[in-house]
């Protein structure tokens, strides 16, 4: 019986890589095919939480299949089991970071943004120069943020009801730090991907400004490092997801 367990055990554990594979190669065929809006950077707004979502959806089928039988005998614990002992405290602090990052990103934009050339409010950023005054679009104004903001919504609900399903279930401490480990990594996607959107988003726009200022310096300071560390924290979570084994011994 105990050989059959462990056999049980050691199938479901192999499956885990592959479902959360199956995640990310949803995602990509879902964007592949649909088509969520007929202009081409609204459609990738929508496409980024559509993907990120699907690569949740595979963490969470993964966490299902690969769960560990609970046997004959159950102990009980006296300690209570809290989330933030089995998340990577450094991972979930950067992507806390710029999960404050990103919306503080478009409520700036929303309340800069201007109605374009178009008469379409909030997708257009006015300046004033010398020269005249100026419509640049696309700028990530009310518009655009909503999938943004829609998709970290939804990924942040469905983090932590990973994250509680985790943590509350039988198993082993390291297996709960791994399982935990790659909800925040699915979140991590949510968060990461729209943020470098919508800073080179707003970075090409100011970059094409013909005026500016120290202000606008400094904007593009601030929206180039956003853009640089959103894409290499996604780069990692897509690596603690479908290479899990290159984590294991990473500490918190």
């Amino acid at each position: 019986m105990a050989a059959a367990a462990r056999t049980v055990g050691a199938w479901r554990a192999g499956l885990l890589v592959p479902v959360r594979w199956a995640g990310v190669v949803t995602g990509l065929a879902v964007n592949a095919i649909v088509t969520f809006s007929p202009e081409p950077d609204v459609d990738l707004l929508y496409g980024i939480p559509v993907f990120g979502l699907c690569v949740m959806a595979g963490v969470f089928a993964a966490d299902i299949v690969a769960r560990p039988s609970g046997g004959w005998h159950r102990a009980a614990e006296v300690t209570p089991r809290r989330i933030r002992d089995y998340v990577p405290r450094s991972l979930t602090a950067v992507l806390a970071a710029q999960a404050v990052a990103l919306p503080v990103i478009l409520v700036v934009a929303a309340a800069t943004a201007s109605a374009d050339s178009g008469g379409r409010p909030g997708r257009a950023l006015s300046v004033t120069c010398a020269a005249g005054t100026h419509l640049l679009s696309p700028w990530p104004g009310p518009y655009y943020a909503w999938p943004a903001l829609g998709g970290l919504t939804l990924g942040t609900v469905a983090c932590v009801l990973l994250l509680r399903r985790v943590t509350v279930r039988s198993g082993s401490d390291d297996q709960r730090r791994v399982n935990a480990r790659a909800a925040v990594g699915a979140w991590g996607v949510l968060v990461s991907a729209p943020l470098f959107a919508v800073s080179v988003t707003a970075g090409f726009v100011m970059l094409s400004m013909p005026c500016g200022g120290t202000m606008t310096v400094l904007a593009l300071w601030g929206l180039a490092f956003a853009a640089l560390a959103s894409v290499l924290t996604a780069g990692h979570c897509l690596g603690v997801l479908l290479l899990p084994q290159a984590y294991v011994k990473v500490q918190a």
